[in-house]
């Protein structure tokens, strides 16, 4: 399979989880079987919301959901099923750090809902902590490994949080980290994982400010 993806792609994520049950619902787990299918209906609700919004404009081959296995796999087996494009979160939700959310099982469960792609997110600062960035980086390559053997789309969603040096050299002002510091991280944070072997089909990440800055990150995503 040839890496990346070339095709226009508009994502509706709702794979919130951790934040969803304990804001929207104030759900403590383990849940209940009642609190767990009220949430999955709730996902449902936003689902039937995206079939409704659809319209002759965008294309069903190039729309899209992202959504959890847990409260989300028979969203994500009708979605495939209607021919849109599926993503599957792979990642354990409300960790700072990178970890699987099914272990070393991930992969039957990536067969199991068959999603067009497997998708993490993560938080990398390439400046911040450099055992932590290690230890993801390692779960991230065996992830990366899986789907270029597996012939299985990878999406990797990169977010770069500013460490409190990054913010004490910007007097605080987040304003200032996104635009003076962020961008060049985030080219460094791709690098840093290629060179570790780790290489989606696409890059998921947080917006620029800039049309150089913009350039720039796309260059770096698509370096040999």
């Amino acid at each position: 399979m040839s890496l990346g993806y070339t095709t226009p792609l508009y994502l509706l994520p709702f794979d919130h989880r951790s934040s969803y049950l304990s804001k929207m619902f104030h759900f403590d787990p383990p849940l209940t079987p009642g609190q767990q299918q009220a949430v999955g209906d709730s996902k449902r609700v936003i689902y039937d919301g995206f079939l409704q919004a659809m319209g002759p404009v965008v294309p069903i081959a190039a729309a899209g959901i992202l959504v959890d296995e847990e409260f989300g796999a028979s969203i994500l087996r009708d979605a495939r099923q209607d021919g849109y494009v599926t993503a599957v979160s792979v990642e354990k939700s409300g960790s700072d750090e990178f970890e699987f959310e099914y272990g070393d099982t991930f992969a039957s469960h990536i067969e199991a809902v068959k999603p067009t792609f497997a998708k993490v997110l993560v938080r990398y600062n390439p400046e911040d902590d450099t055992a932590l960035n290690r230890r993801q980086a390692a779960r991230l390559k065996k992830l990366s490994d899986y789907c270029r053997a597996a012939d299985q789309p990878f999406m990797f969603e990169l977010l770069v949080p500013a460490s409190q040096s990054q913010m004490e050299r910007v007097g605080g002002d987040k304003n200032a980290y996104d635009l003076e510091l962020r961008p060049a991280l985030m080219r460094t944070a791709v690098r840093a994982l290629q060179d570790g072997g780790i290489e989606p089909d696409i890059w998921k990440i947080e917006g620029l400010d800039s049309r150089a800055d913009c350039e720039q990150m796309v260059q770096a995503v698509r370096r040999d």
